[in-house]
């Protein structure tokens, strides 16, 4: 019987001081508790996500330094722990000293093994191969076969030995690459228990998929697996990752016998039989993490750990009535006390009684500092600024005025809100002021650059709008029980009130139609296979009811938003042309986007401003659809 530790710790990016310290003082713990073996996660000591603070030759020796403490505090326990390993007279492909991303196993004060990450992902937020030397380059390197250098670690316990398989994070999960670490493991036993340390962050379902892989290798190879992965927050620059941790323990016949809640730091422990492979434990029900529950939780989790980390206790928010500043608002109500939040209306001639009242409602709701600032002086005198002050050619000495559009004049009330009232409310307060678009929003940069797109932090822009509206009834009904947002702010039309176009009273709101364009975003965008307009055209062309099965989106819904082919081109065209197109330049100019899904923008979706393109097959295929009979299209 072997007592293990879990150590699901919170892992702070660059600060391997303050991680090493938490690793003594959980090992102090776990030895108290006779404990044979405690386990942390991939990169525990330095963090894992740390852009290019890895060619900090300073940052890796004290790395090393730490390392070192933790082997020393193996005594009468063993400790496998994730660090950076340093090759200093080896040189990787870019020429700097040479890292291998690893896991260490300590023993009685000694360094018992190291075992380097094998696979290294190259995908999403990942970017392992920039820094990282693996262990299929080495075996290239040596000229040996991989599969002989993926060995099992010996080690005694209690005068018994054992025979541990440590992997790494992206070893488990193997289906696409051409090599299966667990497989070459098991092949070179005996094998006694499977260890994964990970650096896995959050995603809306991810643990649901990650459960059926890892029981399927537990139950395949006959033996238990421990999965040990760690919390907290870590970033790229433009995304910032939440980790749940959700670290779990399958026996040998892949059933879940334990697991840490996720999003919270904890040491849990128990005791495996490895004879019975883990069986001597009940299984037990993993919650499913593909609900709004889960999604509010990473979101809540996300956004009180990024507050935590650049020390901010102050935040304001402009609230309009509408849905994305309510339930920012009421999401960062979940986290700070009222009276560290600021919540200002700032109407023009353009906002309805209706939002005003909302706004101010949800604010009493909430309990919150409140304030009204109108903007139409202000925007006023822009306007005419910019349209009574003649431009000169200096050279002919001819003069000119700018002309101030109605599209000019929306933009001139977004930009007055947020880069003069909310970045000054928010000096004066002693805060940052929040970014509150959302993910439909960023897409096709339906939001105003230096405006409603500023921001310390979108903490909602990997929201679509339809998931925003259950965050709403979520925190109405679930974490606070009451309706601080207003049943009449879920209910209204979407508009962004900028002109008398978009008079919610009369039902008149944002050009997106959220159930529809929703999914048709999220197709460009979060699909593995990304969709282009040829593969939406095709989907179309082969029935309404195959584009939406494929989209996702309601049945029927198609041929009730567009009468034909004309119709329905025509906005598919608009939008691809602004999401590859002007709403690239929004995106990198965003806040840091606070990832949730499968995909979120910023690192995570590394995208460069090029001309909007269709493709060949598309052009045939809608030329074919608009020159011939109505008929033709399978309705």
């Amino acid at each position: 019987m072997l007592k293990i530790a879990l150590g699901q710790m919170e892992v702070i990016p660059g600060r391997p001081d303050l991680n090493t310290a938490k690793m003594l003082t959980m090992i102090n713990d776990a030895r108290n508790h006779q404990t044979d073996i405690i386990i942390f996660p991939e990169m525990s000591i330095p963090g894992y996500l740390l852009g290019d603070t890895w060619e900090q030759q300073a940052y890796l020796r004290d790395c090393e330094a730490y390392g070192r403490e933790i082997i020393a505090a193996a005594q009468g326990i063993c400790i496998i722990f994730g660090n950076i390993a340093v090759q200093w007279d080896k040189h990787g492909d870019d020429g700097r000293v040479r890292k291998h991303n690893a896991c260490f196993v300590a023993h009685n004060g000694q360094l018992i093994a190291t075992r380097i990450k094998t696979l290294q992902p190259n995908y999403r937020e990942f970017d392992d191969t920039r820094h990282f030397f693996s262990l299929r380059k080495l075996a290239l390197e040596l000229k040996q076969d991989l599969e002989t250098l993926l060995t099992p670690v010996k080690i005694s316990i209690r005068d018994r030995e054992y025979h541990l398989g440590c992997i790494i994070c992206e070893d488990g999960w193997n289906d696409d690459y051409s090599v299966d670490p667990i497989a070459a493991l098991s092949a070179n036993g005996p094998l006694d228990l499977i260890i994964n340390i990970s650096s896995s962050p959050f995603t809306l379902g991810k643990n649901n998929k990650r459960n059926r892989v890892f029981s399927k290798q537990a139950q395949e190879t006959g033996i238990p697996l421990l999965y040990v992965n760690n919390t907290g927050l870590q970033n790229n620059g433009k995304t910032v990752y939440t980790f749940d941790g959700f670290s779990t323990v399958y026996n040998s016949a892949g059933q879940i016998i334990a697991y840490c809640q996720p999003f919270t730091e904890a040491l849990d422990y128990l005791e495996l039989d490895l004879n019975s492979g883990g069986q001597n434990l009940t299984p037990v029900s993993v919650p499913n993490d593909f609900t709004i529950d889960s999604l509010y939780q990473a979101v809540c989790y996300g956004v009180k750990q990024f507050l935590q980390s650049i020390g901010m206790t102050k935040i304001v928010i402009g609230v309009s009535g509408g849905i994305d500043s309510a339930v920012t608002a009421a999401l960062y109500a979940s986290i700070l006390k009222p009276d560290n939040i600021l919540l200002v209306n700032m109407p023009s001639k353009f906002n309805s009684k209706t939002t005003k009242d909302l706004a101010e409602q949800l604010s009493r709701n909430l309990g919150c500092l409140y304030t009204v600032m109108p903007i139409g002086q202000a925007v006023e005198h822009t306007a005419a600024q910019i349209g009574g002050t003649p431009i000169t050619n200096l050279g002919s000495g001819k003069q000119s005025n700018l002309s101030v559009s109605s599209f000019v004049f929306e933009n001139i009330q977004a930009r007055d809100r947020s880069a003069r009232l909310l970045s000054g409310i928010a000096a004066a307060f002693g805060g940052g002021f929040t970014c509150n678009a959302n993910k439909s929003e960023l897409t096709v940069g339906y939001s105003t650059l230096y405006g409603d797109q500023a921001g310390f932090l979108a903490a909602l822009a990997d929201l679509w709008k339809h998931q925003v509206y259950q965050l709403a009834n979520h925190l109405n009904t679930q974490v606070y029980g009451r309706e601080v947002i207003p049943q009449a702010v879920i209910d209204l039309v979407p508009s962004a009130e900028l002109s008398f176009e978009q008079s919610v009273d009369e039902g008149k709101g944002d050009p997106i139609i959220y159930p529809y364009h929703d999914f048709l975003f999220r197709s460009f965008m979060e699909y593995w296979n990304r969709a282009t307009p040829e593969d939406i055209l095709l989907w179309y062309n082969q029935g309404t009811d195959v584009l939406e099965q494929k989209l996702g989106c309601e049945s029927g819904l198609v041929n009730k938003l567009f009468p034909g082919p004309r119709e329905f081109i025509e906005d598919l065209e608009r939008w691809w042309r602004l999401y590859t197109g002007m709403a690239v330049a929004k995106r990198i100019q965003a806040p840091p986007v606070l990832a949730v899904s499968r995909r979120a923008y910023g690192f995570d979706h590394r995208e460069a401003q090029n001309s909007v393109y269709f493709t060949q097959e598309y052009q045939k295929l809608k030329n074919q659809l608009l020159s011939g009979p109505q008929g033709e299209i399978h309705h």
